[in-house]
């Protein structure tokens, strides 16, 4: 609510001030990752002490699948930002040649992708990683566009064994169903891009999400073979949602980092209705406040579950990350703004996003309010509607209605486009004046 936002802003902004407690041991960069949950994996001990002391180059993939990332690429990245925090350096590839190819899933063949369609996305997350990260961005449709398949096979195909391919958990799990030699070759053409990378840009470091181990450990083992040399991997669990399931575009839920796609707004309600029992873990794992501050917050929170106080400093950490504070505040105020019923207030170009799930009303005249409602199946008949506008029970634009003789007109119109009728307490239709 409203009152709420304003409780919990207040607390969360005022504990802020007061800065990090710095009267624990400061964690060693492994330890703070291990606490926030963010190593399942790791290929060697000896990777410990080298994330510790900094000055790695490493790297982390991502297929132009979609023209956006997601919020289960941004745990990933949040841990690159942590490394380059750190002093190390990243650079990330979006995998150009992979994306056309497809990894497997475990549960069945991915489309065959279009090759415009794939170009135009990673023009689109090149752009994205740039402005968000800041990371340096490669594309292995570069160095694979010209590689002929018989040295390919010659080169890397000759030391891994189809053994060991199959015993990776996604292979294995497909192989149940049915796999194409496309995806099953997939590994392989990964652990070549660790290959050049290494070979190239001096990258020591793999990481990536942990349904990616077989993928980043076939990397080491080819450089091992070719060169002798010993390079890393770690992984990361995957971010879920209360459910369990995957947060990602395939599992249906989505929430996307361009703006366009997901609204800071839309963002905003994403992460301040998650459940409580996820916060602790979401706090750790999608933002950079400090041990401390978060059991602080989360003492707070647990205290009073009711102020949403650890939803309310995830979503501001999440967003000003992100889109910046300025979206964060606009965001708030139009949550205030549908509270309050005070719909005017909210940005006519917000409206159709946060309107997008109801139903839509295609409006081509001016009508008198009891045939619009009835007309446009609002209400079940002109009786019913009348009874609804008699009782106060109708609002446009958040506005109630209590004349029988009112006129659905532009002039009601939100920016003389849209009107936007509650119905009861809940019920929401989105109209929108078509036309001239």
């Amino acid at each position: 609510t409203s009152l709420i936002l304003k409780i919990n802003m207040v607390y969360y902004k005022s504990y802020l001030r007061k800065g990090g407690r710095t009267m624990e041991k400061e964690m060693t960069l492994y330890e703070d990752l291990q606490w926030r949950g963010l190593i399942k994996d790791i290929s060697s001990e000896d990777l410990i002490e080298k994330l510790n002391k900094g000055g790695l180059t490493f790297y982390l993939g991502t297929d132009p699948t979609a023209d956006s990332l997601h919020i289960g690429h941004y745990s990933t990245f949040l841990v690159a930002k942590r490394l380059q925090k750190a002093g190390h350096n990243p650079i990330l590839l979006v995998g150009g040649a992979t994306g056309l190819v497809g990894d497997p899933r475990g549960t069945g063949e991915r489309e065959k992708a279009d090759v415009k369609v794939i170009e135009r996305n990673y023009t689109k997350l090149k752009a994205q990683v740039e402005k968000l990260f800041g990371i340096k961005c490669v594309n292995n449709y570069d160095w694979f566009k010209d590689v002929n398949y018989i040295d390919f096979l010659r080169d890397y195909g000759k030391y891994i064994n189809v053994n060991y391919m199959i015993n990776k958990d996604l292979v294995r799990r497909q192989l149940e169903i049915g796999i194409s030699y496309a995806e099953f070759s997939y590994m392989l053409i990964q652990g070549v891009d660790f290959k050049h990378l290494h070979d190239n840009y001096g990258v020591t470091l793999q990481i990536g999400g942990s349904d990616q181990w077989g993928n980043l450990t076939t990397g080491i083992e080819i450089i091992r073979k070719l060169t002798g040399e010993e390079v890393y991997a770690f992984s990361i669990p995957l971010a879920t949602d209360s459910q369990g399931k995957k947060m990602g575009k395939s599992e249906g839920n989505a929430v996307w980092l361009d703006i366009e796609k997901t609204s800071a707004y839309e963002l905003y309600q994403y992460l301040f209705n998650l459940e409580d029992s996820m916060m602790e873990a979401y706090l750790k794992r999608f933002t950079f406040l400090s041990k401390p501050e978060i059991e602080e917050i989360m003492k707070e929170h647990n205290a009073a579950p009711e102020k949403r106080i650890a939803q309310t400093a995830l979503a501001h950490e999440v967003i000003r990350d992100i889109h910046g504070e300025d979206e964060y505040n606009k965001a708030v105020e139009i949550s205030k703004a549908l509270f309050s019923g005070d719909i005017k207030k909210i940005p006519s170009n917000q409206i159709g996003k946060i309107f997008a799930k109801v139903d839509h009303i295609d409006i081509k005249e001016e009508q008198n309010i009891i045939d619009f409602l009835a007309n446009n199946k609002i209400c079940s008949s002109k009786r019913e509607a009348r009874e609804f506008v008699n009782a106060g029970s109708i609002t446009l634009n958040g506005d109630k209605v209590t004349d029988l003789e009112t006129v659905v007109s532009k002039d009601l119109a939100i920016d003389n486009k849209y009107v936007v009728v509650r119905k009861g307490k809940k019920k929401y239709f989105l109209g929108e004046f078509i036309g001239e």
